[in-house]
């Protein structure tokens, strides 16, 4: 999670500029500091049709599983073969299962063939198999499927699109349980071929790719051996072309591509490329859209694609490259504030927790820009930011870091927040438990003084000093309190 700088804060005598610089610092960390934890998992192909048929899982000893073997391999027709290697899927579903066939000698092997062999419907049978030990969270599993991955790739240059995404997904499993599966796969082609999937017409396939992508980018060497491969690829313009909104648009696929996205902006091996190749603006495109969605449906599903989405344009707004190529940048006017706010409304009725997101892209657009401060005050967004106060400390420290981005902005932004509902939210502010969200309230008290000394005395007639002697034997809020009481009481 985000982190602000520590440091102690000295407004004693210092001028309006030092105030500033000290500004500058600090944010400059807090935008800085969201490289947010990864979402490492597995995924699960199944025929839920066919799981209700069969029933209850059963655990396969020894001798079930080299008969099911023997069968898929040596028996005489095809159907019979393979219905073992079905009944071998459904025992793979348990892990003492999983374990037993990885114990067998020759196990992997005899599967193995199979997946390689010209029958069709023995090669999917077995790579079923494979996937149900990709789902296993014991390294050991990923380690013996070692020598199917090879194949794994191979076949994703094949016609099958169902076949196609089983491997997919099944290698996605497996690139993020192992390092030697990664080792392995990387000298073979992995990121060429991945490359040359995301041609494919079909979303099926599309979804996988993402979700196959996704794992490979949240390699611990992703940075450094992974990622500047990728980059070199035609892959990034083929995902924003994929995020662009539109009645094309896939849900499913672009909530995996945008958390490809995130991961390759978060590494920052080079994001001024993806910034060139329009990433700003697709995202900004996609923010429209999905506000827009929001008043037309009740979709609850919104979440998944509004949280990536709202972390990559976040993340790339810290890169200085931004400036450089601002006339590229299709985001500077109300639509994307307003759009902002109603993901913001959104959030707070059917998902809280996102609301941090929404609100640091809210600072990270606010910090560096007067333009879009004044697109916020232009359309009275003031009192509906304060209104989400109350929900929670993080939320509360977010919503005052973008007042002060505002107030920070000299007389005429202060100007536009007082008088109105500031000053009595912040008295508020000043009983939170929260020595953070007091010290943010007290931060942009001391600008919103220092621009609109009239400011002090309504402070001062609305009680405002007996909240600040709560506060003035707390050490880190020590010389902030002294600084406001100064400026009360004699300008």
């Amino acid at each position: 999670m985000w982190r602000r700088h520590q440091g102690r804060f000295r407004p004693v005598g210092c001028g309006i500029e030092e105030l500033r610089r000290n500004r500058r610092e600090r944010e400059a960390a807090l935008r800085k500091a969201r490289r947010e934890q990864q979402l490492v998992s597995r995924r699960l192909l199944r025929d839920n049709a066919l799981e209700e048929a069969s029933g209850v899982v059963e655990i396969l000893g020894e001798a079930e599983i080299l008969q099911f073997l023997r069968l898929a391999h040596r028996g005489t027709e095809e159907k019979e073969r393979e219905k073992a290697l079905v009944s071998l899927h459904r025992g793979l579903q348990h892990p003492e299962t999983q374990q037993t066939f990885i114990r067998l000698e020759g196990s992997m092997r005899t599967l193995v063939g199979l997946l390689t062999s010209n029958q069709a419907l023995l090669q999917l049978a077995a790579a079923r198999c494979l996937h149900e030990l990709s789902h296993s969270e014991h390294p050991a599993v990923a380690e013996a499927c070692l020598p199917a991955t090879s194949y794994l790739l191979t076949y994703l240059s094949g016609h099958s699109s169902d076949f196609i995404e089983l491997c997919l997904y099944t290698l996605g499993n497996l690139i993020v349980g192992s390092e030697a599966v990664r080792k392995q796969l990387l000298p073979q082609g992995i990121v060429p071929a991945l490359a040359a999937c995301i041609q494919s017409p079909h979303v099926s396939v599309l979804e996988a790719l993402g979700y196959a992508l996704s794992q490979l980018l949240q390699a611990k060497e992703a940075p450094e051996k992974i990622i500047p491969s990728i980059l070199d690829t035609p892959l990034p313009q083929h995902m924003l072309r994929l995020l662009q909104p539109g009645p094309k648009l896939s849900p499913g696929v672009a909530v995996e591509f945008s958390w490809c996205l995130h991961y390759i902006i978060c590494s920052q091996v080079n994001n001024a490329l993806l910034i060139t190749l329009g990433a700003l603006s697709t995202l900004g495109l996609l923010l429209l859209d999905l506000a827009g969605v929001v008043q037309r449906t009740e979709d609850t599903g919104l979440e998944l694609l509004a949280c990536p989405v709202l972390r990559c344009l976040s993340n790339l707004l810290t890169e200085t490259a931004v400036e450089a190529v601002e006339g590229q940048i299709q985001l500077g006017d109300e639509r994307v504030v307003a759009a902002l706010f109603i993901l913001l409304q959104f959030f707070l009725q059917k998902q809280p927790s996102l609301l941090p997101e929404g609100l640091w892209l809210l600072n990270n657009l606010t910090a560096n820009s007067p333009s879009f401060c004044t697109s916020l005050l232009s359309l009275d967004l003031t009192e509906p930011l304060l209104q989400l106060l109350p929900v929670s400390n993080v939320v509360s420290v977010l919503v005052l870091t973008v007042l002060c981005n505002i107030a920070e902005k000299g007389p005429a932004y202060c100007q536009r927040l007082w008088p109105g509902p500031l000053l009595p939210s912040l008295l508020n502010t000043l009983a939170f438990s929260d020595t953070e969200v007091v010290d943010q309230s007290l931060e942009l008290l001391q600008l919103l003084f220092l621009y609109q000394p009239e400011a002090a005395q309504a402070f001062l007639h609305q009680s405002g000093l007996q909240a600040l002697e709560k506060h003035k034997e707390e050490v880190q809020l020590q010389d902030r309190v002294h600084a406001l009481r100064e400026t009360v009481l004699h300008g």
